[in-house]
């Protein structure tokens, strides 16, 4: 008998790893078919009130533990499974959909107005998923809409309409719009500005009737000058003409330092432009555009080439003389 409390001890030690395993709870996951994946937590439950601790609150009134079961949202709002407690009384209401399936922040890519981004976050702050989900949007991945079935009212346009929320013509909004730089040899970097543009002008003003989207053709001077690209709207009626070079095209202050027998010569853009001297007055009649290698005399200056085409004694001062004008002496 003197062995028998080491006995009990003993059989203690070996049922108590058994009874934490009896008591052992995971986390579950679902993996839905269109909604993801769903984390039940048996930890969370337990903790609530209602529960308690005890695995009879839902075992086997609720859930069968000899059945595998799945049920469908349909059956829930019913009252099945989660949707006996989930009701918007004992706990939060199963229309509270991201409180169990996780949301995404969607990006539609490589379309011609760049990347579109879909936030569920930032909808789900005034709009409860039942809005979409399903009437809308299936669960899940869903055929691309083009902007013509939207402006029928399908995808987005059912509520992006000017009337539920912001209109579809606010391209700014989900488009990213980006400042271009065009690359010119001649005349240097021409900036585009989407920003400046659609402070004044909606994107459906350019595109597509002027710009088809995601055209990279490059239009002449030409072609502007002939109501195509730019010179559709900047034809100096409703905006400023593209004679106007210097408000797109950067114009430098020229500097002609290695001048042989005299000081060097400056030449001043600005100071032309603001006498209301044109760029096509020299461009490209007298100048090839682009800085050219080629060195003009003032022999030849004399005789009506380069600057004394103009520079002759009666359309602007002489060539002959004022020397102290351009050379710095």
């Amino acid at each position: 008998m003197k062995y028998l409390p080491s006995f009990f001890l003993v059989l203690a030690m070996l049922l108590a790893p058994m009874t934490a395993t009896a008591l052992d709870i995971k986390e579950i996951t679902y993996t839905t078919k269109d909604a993801g994946k769903v984390i039940f937590s048996h930890n969370i439950h337990m903790k609530q009130k209602m529960v308690n601790s005890n695995c009879k609150s839902c075992h086997d009134n609720i859930y069968d533990m000899k059945k595998k079961s799945s049920y469908t949202m349909a059956q829930m709002e019913k009252g099945k499974s989660c949707g006996a407690c989930h009701d918007g009384s004992k706990a939060f209401p199963l229309k509270d959909c991201s409180r169990c399936h996780k949301v995404k922040e969607i990006s539609y890519l490589k379309n011609a107005g760049g990347t579109t981004k879909f936030s569920h976050e930032q909808h789900l702050t005034k709009y409860q998923c039942g809005a979409c989900h399903p009437s809308i949007f299936a669960a899940g991945p869903n055929k691309r809409a083009t902007m013509a079935d939207m402006e029928k009212g399908k995808s987005c346009g059912a509520c992006h309409n000017g009337k539920k929320a912001f209109p579809l013509s606010d391209c700014g909004a989900c488009h990213q719009i980006k400042d271009v730089t065009f690359k010119i040899k001649e005349t240097g970097p021409v900036k585009f500005s989407h920003t400046v543009h659609t402070k004044k002008q909606k994107c459906n003003d350019c595109h597509a009737k002027i710009y088809p989207m995601g055209d990279t053709r490059r239009y002449t001077m030409a072609d502007m000058e002939n109501g195509k690209s730019c010179g559709a709207c900047h034809n100096g009626k409703p905006l400023f003409s593209v004679s106007e070079c210097a408000k797109c095209h950067p114009v430098k202050e020229l500097s002609f330092k290695k001048i042989q027998g005299a000081g060097p010569a400056s030449f001043s853009h600005v100071a032309h432009l603001n006498k209301k001297v044109s760029c096509s007055a020299c461009h490209t009649k007298v100048y090839p555009l682009g800085r050219s290698n080629k060195v003009v005399t003032m022999e030849e200056m004399y005789n009506g080439k380069s600057c004394g085409v103009c520079h002759d004694g009666k359309q602007a001062f002489s060539s002959k003389d004022w020397c102290v004008k351009c050379h710095d002496m």
